[in-house]
C-alpha cells in the first residue's frame, strides 16, 4: 500500500526523514518496501514547455494534420506536426520538446525527431492525457494568452515532488489500511521513543444539516452482514474536476482521479481506511435504501459492464425495486453519480468480512473496499468518516446537507476485554519491561485501562483492532512498539534431556530413505496440500464426498485438501514435460486427508477428519537415455516395483509378514498391493491409468507408488536392529520348472517357499516365464530359483532333497503346479 510521507504528517506531527519513517514503521511490524520519490504528475511533466503557434497551415500530404511552427521561447521556433483538428496560429500550447519521455500508464515511449508523410517534426503539441493533467484526448490543451512561451509545464501545473512510502500490510493488520491507521502506530513509536508527538486528525464540528428537504430510509433486512449502515443526503451538488490538492493525492498515491465526488470517497478510504459509496439520489427508487440478498441467479450489470448473476448470499444495497450496488464490494453500471448528477446520498457502512469476502471470490472481484472490509474495518469511524465526507462535497461540489445522518445500528460492538498480567507479558517476551512502560505503549495504541492492580491491567481494546483478542495478541503489540532489538539475547541456555520419540524416528527415516532415493537418480518435490477437487470427479478410489473441502476457497483450483500425492506428482511432471524434461523420477512426502461422514460428531468437531501421511514415487520417460555404453532404454514398473522393495529393506520390513497380492482400481491399469498379514495396507504401486495420463496431457507411460507411511511406522515399531555373523558355511540353490495355472502369482508360490522351511530358505527368485505353444490351454511356466543355506553346518543331499519333496508337494496340493 502507498502511503504518502506529507499526507502522514497531517496525522501526525514528527521531524524525521522518510528513510527514517520507512525504518520506524518496518521495526513495528509494517514492513516498508521503498522510499520513493515521486511527482504528482508521472515523469514530473519534465520536457514538457509552454509554447506559441506562430504559423499552422494545412499538410499537402494528409486531410487532418497541419504543420506548424512553434515559438520555444528560446531559440529558433521549431517545426512541429500536429493532427489535432483544433490546433491553430496565436494559441499558447503545452509542447514536448526531443528527447521528452511521456508515460501511458506503465508504458514510456520517447519523443525523437521524425517524419509524418514526408515532413519533418521536432517535437508534439500534447493533449491533456498524455502528459498525464487530464482525461481528454478531443485535441490539444489549449493554454490562457498570457501564459509565457518557455514557461516549463511543471511550473505551470505546480507539479510537486513528494515521497511515497511502500508499507506491506500483512492480513491480519487491517486497522492500517490507510494513512491515519499508520499514523496510529507510528505516534506510538514515537511516544515510546521519546519523541514529542501528537496524533490528530481533521474536525467534524462544522458538519450541519441545512434543511430535511430529501428523505431517504434506510431498511436493513439482513443485520448479520451489515450491522451497521448509515447514510446522509446532499442536495444540489456540481459534479466537475477536483481541485488540484485532491488530484495530486491521489496520484501520488496511484489513484487515477475522476471527479469530484468519487475523488472525496476515494480520499477518505485511503485516509481513514474506510470505504464509501456515493448514489445518484435520483436514481434510489422509492427514496428507499434496502440493505438485503436477492434471488438467486438475480442479473446484476456492475461498474465494468459486466452482466453477474447474483448469489443469494450476496448482500446488495437495493432502492425499492431493484439491486444498486454489491455491498463493500462493487458499484453497479446505473447508480453511481455522473456529470449531471445534482443530488447524492452518501453511504458509509460496516459489512461483515466473511460475507464480503465470499461474495468477492464468487464473482472473482478484488477492489480497494473489498480488501479492507474482508480484513475488518472500524466500526466506529463510519460517523465521522461520513461527516467528513458530507463537508468535503459542500466544499468542493456546493449543495446542502438535505437530511440528519440516518444511522442503523442495532447491535453496537463491544471492545474487546483483555485481562493482562504483568508477569505474563514478561515471560513471554522474556525480558522484564517496567510496568509504566506497559501502560505508556498500550495507551499510545489507545487501548483503554479499565483496572490496574499491582499484577496486571485490565484492558478494552478498540473493535478495529480485530487482530487483538487475546493476551498473547497484546503482548505482541507491546513488544513490536517496544522493540525487537531492545530484548537482549541471554547468554545462558536453559534446557532439559528429552527422549525421542515416534516423531523423531519417521524424520530420521525420511531423511534416510530420501538420500536413498537421491542417490538414484530421484528430486524430491513438494507441492500445495491444497488442490482441486475436479481431479477427484467420478472416482471411485477417492470419493468426492471423503474430501476434505475448504469454507472459503481462493479458486476452484485450491477448494479441497489432497487425498492422494498422486495429482501433485503429475501436475511437476506435466510442468517439466512441457520444458522438454521428460525423463523423470519423483518422490514425495506429504500429508493426505480424508472426510468420514459416519464418523462426524457434534462435540467432536475433528471425528470426521483424518490426516495421514504418505509417500508418493513417480518414474516417466526414459531410464537410459543418449549413453555411448547402454542402448535406450524405458523407465517400466518392474524398476519401480525395486525401487519400492528396497526402501522397504531399508526400513527393515520383514519380508515374510507381507501379502502382495493384484489391485484393481481407477487409478493405475495395472498395479499390485502390499498389505501385512493383519490386513493393513502400506502400499500400492503400478502404471497410471491412460484416462487419468490423459487428463494432464502426459505421453508417456507414469509409474507410482503409494506408501503408507504411518503404517509402515507401525509394521516397523517393534523392529530392532541386531547383527549375526556371516555364516561360514555355502549355500545351495536348487531350480524348479513348475507348470501352473495363468491366475497363479509368483507372490503365492513365494509365500508357500517360506511356510514350508523359515529356517533354511533364504531367498526365492523368479527367472524365467514362459507362455505359449506346447503348453495347455490356461497354464504358464514359471522357473523359480531357491537359495538354502544352514547358518551352523554345511548341507547335505538329504536335508535338502527333504525340504525339495516337502515344497513340490506343498505346491502341488495348494497351487496344483505340475513339474516339467
Amino acid at each position: 500500500m502507498n502511503i504518502s510521507y506529507n499526507w502522514l504528517k497531517e496525522y501526525v506531527d514528527f521531524d524525521l526523514t522518510p528513510d527514517e519513517v520507512a525504518a520506524a514503521l518496518t521495526s513495528i511490524g509494517l514492513e516498508t518496501g521503498g522510499v520513493e520519490e515521486v511527482q504528482t504528475i508521472k515523469g514530473g511533466l519534465e520536457g514538457l514547455v509552454v509554447g506559441e503557434v506562430l504559423t499552422c497551415e494545412p499538410h499537402p500530404n494528409s486531410d487532418h494534420m497541419h504543420i506548424t511552427t512553434v515559438n520555444l521561447g528560446q531559440g529558433e521556433p521549431v517545426q512541429i506536426v500536429c493532427g489535432a483538428a483544433n490546433v491553430a496560429a496565436g494559441q499558447k500550447v503545452i509542447v514536448a520538446t526531443l528527447g521528452t519521455k511521456l508515460y501511458d500508464g506503465d508504458e514510456c515511449f520517447t519523443i525523437k525527431k521524425s517524419k509524418l508523410r514526408g515532413v519533418e517534426s521536432n517535437g508534439m503539441i500534447c493533449a491533456e492525457d498524455e502528459i498525464g493533467v487530464g482525461t481528454s484526448h478531443e485535441g490539444i490543451i489549449v493554454l490562457p494568452a498570457d501564459v509565457v512561451p518557455g514557461t516549463l509545464a511543471k511550473d505551470y501545473y505546480n507539479v510537486k515532488s513528494e515521497y511515497v512510502l511502500e508499507v506491506d500490510i500483512t492480513p491480519n493488520r487491517a486497522d492500517a489500511c490507510s494513512h491515519y491507521g499508520v499514523a496510529r502506530d507510528l505516534y506510538a513509536w514515537l511516544i515510546q521513543n521519546g519523541h514529542k508527538a501528537t496524533l490528530k486528525r481533521p474536525s467534524v464540528d462544522a458538519f450541519k444539516v441545512d434543511n430535511h428537504d430529501m428523505n431517504i430510509d434506510i431498511v436493513v433486512e439482513n443485520t448479520e452482514a451489515c450491522p451497521r449502515y448509515a447514510g446522509v443526503a446532499i442536495k444540489g451538488v456540481t459534479v466537475k474536476e477536483s481541485p488540484e490538492w485532491l488530484q495530486n493525492k491521489l496520484r501520488l498515491i496511484g489513484v487515477r482521479p475522476i471527479n469530484n465526488i468519487v475523488d472525496i470517497t476515494n480520499y477518505i478510504l485511503h485516509a481513514y481506511g474506510q470505504p464509501m459509496h456515493c448514489f445518484d439520489a435520483d436514481k434510489i427508487k422509492g427514496g428507499k435504501i434496502v440493505v438485503k440478498t436477492c434471488a438467486e441467479g438475480t442479473p446484476f450489470v456492475t461498474l465494468d459492464e459486466v452482466e453477474r448473476k447474483l448469489s443469494d448470499k450476496d448482500l446488495m444495497i437495493c432502492n425499492a425495486e431493484e439491486p444498486m450496488c454489491i455491498a463493500g464490494v462493487f458499484g453497479g453500471l446505473d447508480s453511481g453519480t455522473t456529470e449531471t448528477t445534482t443530488d447524492v446520498f452518501l453511504e458509509s457502512a460496516y459489512f461483515h468480512p466473511t460475507w464480503v469476502r465470499k461474495t468477492a471470490r464468487r464473482h472473482g472481484l478484488s477492489t480497494d473496499s473489498s480488501f479492507r472490509f474482508e480484513r475488518g474495518i472500524d466500526p466506529n469511524i463510519t460517523i465521522y468518516a461520513l461527516k467528513e465526507a458530507a463537508l468535503l462535497v459542500k466544499e468542493l461540489a456546493g449543495g446542502e446537507i438535505a437530511s440528519d445522518i440516518k444511522d442503523n445500528y442495532p447491535n453496537p460492538i463491544a471492545d474487546f476485554a483483555v485481562e493482562l498480567s504483568y508477569n505474563y507479558v514478561n515471560s513471554l517476551i522474556g525480558k522484564e519491561i517496567p510496568a509504566e512502560t506497559v501502560k505508556s505503549i498500550v495507551t499510545s495504541l489507545e487501548m483503554k485501562i479499565v483496572e490496574e492492580t499491582a499484577e496486571g491491567l485490565s484492558l478494552q481494546i478498540p473493535p478495529y483492532r480485530v487482530d487483538v483478542q487475546r493476551p498473547c495478541d497484546v503482548v505482541e503489540d507491546i513488544l513490536r512498539i517496544y522493540g525487537y532489538n531492545n530484548v537482549e539475547i541471554p547468554t545462558t541456555l536453559k534446557s532439559s534431556l528429552s527422549v525421542k520419540g515416534e516423531v523423531d524416528k519417521s524424520v530420521k527415516l525420511q531423511n534416510l530413505v530420501g538420500e536413498q532415493l537421491v542417490g538414484c537418480g530421484f528430486n524430491e518435490i513438494l507441492n500445495n496440500s491444497l488442490t482441486a477437487a475436479a481431479y477427484y470427479d467420478g472416482l471411485e478410489t477417492y470419493k468426492p464426498e471423503n474430501l476434505v473441502r475448504l469454507m472459503n476457497p481462493l479458486s476452484n483450483d485450491l477448494n479441497v485438501m489432497r487425498a492422494t500425492l498422486l495429482f501433485g506428482g503429475l501436475e511437476s511432471i506435466q510442468h517439466n514435460a512441457n520444458r522438454k524434461n521428460a525423463d523423470l523420477k519423483f518422490f514425495e512426502f506429504g500429508n493426505c486427508y480424508h472426510f468420514h461422514a459416519e464418523k462426524k460428531n457434534p462435540e467432536k468437531v475433528l471425528s470426521g477428519y483424518s490426516e495421514e501421511l504418505h509417500m508418493g514415487l513417480w518414474i516417466t520417460g526414459k531410464r537410459v537415455s543418449n549413453s555411448w555404453a547402454h542402448a535406450d532404454e524405458n523407465a517400466s514398473v518392474y524398476e519401480l516395483k525395486a525401487y519400492v522393495l528396497n526402501i522397504f529393506r531399508r526400513l527393515g520390513v520383514n519380508f515374510g509378514s507381507l501379502v502382495f497380492g493384484n489391485l484393481s482400481d481407477d487409478i493405475y491399469s495395472v498395479a499390485i498391493s502390499v498389505h501385512t498379514r493383519g490386513g493393513k495396507l502400506l502400499a500400492t504401486f503400478g502404471v497410471v491409468c491412460k484416462k487419468i495420463q490423459k487428463a494432464f496431457d502426459i505421453d508417456n507411460e507414469v509409474y507410482y507408488a503409494d506408501l503408507n507411511w504411518k503404517e509402515l511406522m507401525k509394521a516397523i515399531k517393534g523392529n530392532t536392529v541386531s547383527y549375526k555373523e556371516i555364516s561360514k558355511f555355502p549355500a545351495v540353490k536348487r531350480d524348479l520348472a513348475l507348470l501352473i495355472d495363468k491366475k497363479v502369482q509368483f507372490a503365492e508360490i513365494e509365500k508357500i517357499a517360506y511356510e514350508t522351511d523359515k529356517k533354511l530358505l533364504k531367498s526365492v527368485e523368479l527367472f524365467d516365464v514362459y507362455e505359449g505353444k506346447n503348453l495347455e490351454a490356461g497354464k504358464k511356466s514359471y522357473a523359480v530359483s531357491f537359495m538354502l543355506q544352514d547358518e551352523n553346518a554345511t548341507l547335505n543331499d538329504k536335508q535338502i532333497d527333504k525340504f525339495m519333496q516337502k515344497l513340490i508337494g506343498n505346491l502341488q496340493n495348494k497351487l496344483g503346479s505340475v513339474l516339467r
